[in-house]
Parts: C-alpha cells; sequence; structure tokens
C-alpha cells in the first residue's frame, strides 16, 4: 500500500516537472522566434500564468497522496514557489501585481490589459490541458471529475474570507516591494517562504489564494454554482489590497516580523471556532501595526 501510494507521489511530481519543462521549452522557443516586444510579453504572461495554475492543480492531488503531516503540503508548497521563482522571472501571473504597477503608474493601461488577459487565457488552457491529462488515468488520482466537481475553499463568513484574502494580498505585495533591493537569489527563497506563511495562516481559511486568476482556474465550478461569493473574496478582495497598496506608507515589513515571531500564538488560536476573527484581527496587526 505504502509502495502505490509513494508510486502515485513519484507520478504527480512527474506531472509538474513535465509542466515546467515544457513551459520552459515554449518559452525558449517563442524567445528565439519572436520578435515583437508586445507579443513576447504576452505569451511569457500567458505561459507563467500557465504553469503556476498546472502545477496547483497537480498539488492538490499531491497533498491528498501524502502523510497526514501538516508539514508535508508546506514543505511541497516552498519548493514549488522557489521552482517558480527561478523559472518566471520576469513574469507577474497575478492581475493584483498588474493592477499594482498600474497604480504606481509603472505600466501603462494598455500593457496592463494585454497581461490580465493573458493571464486569463493562462488560467483556462491550464484547466483544460490537466483535464487531458487526467483523463488519461495515469494513476487512480487522475480522473476528470477532479476538475468538474466544487470542493468550497471558504470555511469562515464571506466577510471574514473576503478580509483574509484582502489582507494576504496586502502582505504579500508590501513586503514584496520591501525584498525588491536584495539579490535574487536571497529574493527568491524569502518570496518562497512568504508564500507558504501565508498559506500556512490562511489556508484552512480560505486556502489563502490571493491570486484571482489562480482561484477561478482551481476553483472554476465554485465560481459558477456561487459567482458573486467567489468573485467578492477571490477577486475584488486581493484586487482592492493591491489598488490601496501604492497610497499607503506603512512599514508592513516590520509588522510582519513581528507576525512571524507571534506565528505559534496565532497558530494555535486558528483552531478555535472564532478563528476567521482571529486572522483577521492578527492580520490588522501586520498592516496597521494595532
Amino acid at each position: 500500500m505504502m509502495w502505490k501510494e509513494g508510486q502515485n507521489s513519484c507520478i504527480s511530481l512527474g506531472v509538474i516537472l513535465g509542466v515546467v519543462l515544457l513551459t520552459g521549452l515554449m518559452r525558449v522557443t517563442f524567445r528565439r522566434r519572436v520578435f515583437s516586444t508586445v507579443t513576447r510579453t504576452f505569451v511569457a504572461e500567458l505561459l507563467a500564468t500557465f504553469q503556476l495554475c498546472c502545477c496547483s492543480h497537480e498539488l492538490q492531488v499531491l497533498v491528498e497522496l501524502g502523510p497526514s503531516n501538516p508539514s508535508w503540503p508546506l514543505t511541497i508548497i516552498y519548493f514549488l514557489s522557489l521552482v517558480h521563482g527561478l523559472t518566471l522571472v520576469g513574469a507577474v501571473s497575478n492581475p493584483c501585481g498588474v493592477l499594482e504597477q498600474l497604480a504606481l503608474e509603472q505600466m501603462p493601461v494598455g500593457m496592463s490589459i494585454l497581461k490580465i488577459l493573458a493571464q486569463m487565457l493562462g488560467a483556462w488552457f491550464s484547466r483544460t490541458f490537466m483535464l487531458w491529462i487526467w483523463k488519461m488515468g495515469i494513476s487512480k488520482w487522475h480522473y476528470p471529475e477532479r476538475a468538474l466537481k466544487c470542493t468550497n475553499p471558504i470555511h469562515i463568513a464571506l466577510p471574514e474570507a473576503f478580509l483574509v484574502e484582502m489582507f494576504c494580498s496586502f502582505i504579500f505585495h508590501s513586503t514584496m516591494m520591501h525584498f525588491q533591493e536584495i539579490r535574487l537569489k536571497f529574493r527568491i527563497h524569502l518570496q518562497a517562504a512568504l508564500i507558504t506563511f501565508l498559506v500556512f495562516a490562511g489556508g484552512s481559511l480560505t486556502g489563502a489564494v490571493f491570486n484571482p486568476v489562480l482561484a477561478l482556474s482551481l476553483h472554476f465550478q465554485c465560481f459558477q454554482n456561487l459567482f458573486y461569493n467567489y468573485f467578492i473574496v477571490y477577486c475584488l478582495g486581493p484586487s482592492l489590497a493591491s489598488l490601496i497598496l501604492p497610497s499607503t506608507k506603512l512599514s508592513s515589513g516590520a509588522h510582519f516580523i513581528i507576525f512571524l515571531r507571534k506565528g505559534h500564538h496565532y497558530h494555535e488560536t486558528l483552531t478555535t471556532k472564532n478563528s476567521g476573527k482571529i486572522f483577521v484581527k492578527s492580520l490588522l496587526l501586520v498592516v496597521f501595526g494595532i
């Protein structure tokens, strides 16, 4: 039994590796054959989002296959975030990042629309591609029904879920602004650690996605069934955080470090029935220092 589970885990890891290699090959091919800056930007953003979403789909399978130890999914998320950080340099693959650059006047409106469109196409292609992979039935955990059912990741009230996703997005983007001056090889590890921590803190509440196109790819069926709820939580919340970020002059990085130091206390309190309220209050500490 253990051997079979290990075999299935290796298959899922192989699928992730295959997606990364395929995306990398397509990126190099387009870079050599396409000389238009606009087309290159569009393709790079599409492929980056495609890789991110495909790997996240297979990550869900891998988490189900792994041991019950909570450190297992966090370890996988950390190393997968490192892979994305190393291979997707220069791409945003998140509409919130595009909106942030637009609000900071670092990107023209036309380019912003182009990137968001590329991201949406990448997310849609990822669902189609993973459905095709799962239809092949390489392992018993690969079946097309995975992509056709809604597994609701929201386990708290809608207003609290909205705040959790908004604050996760705010913390991620504001902290990454503080990391810009750090050398790339160190910044990638800090980014992976930050993503892992946010998933650790908010994953049991909303999934801690803080990326609208990734949420759309992962939970498309849920968007169809409860569109307004999911739009508010996974699109409006993170996007609002990105738009208000440039207008704030807060030392979020310092508050985030305080939050990390008290992480054990927050993890214990998140197991209570008031987890959503406690998490929101703790995130207010990170953002506003209150």
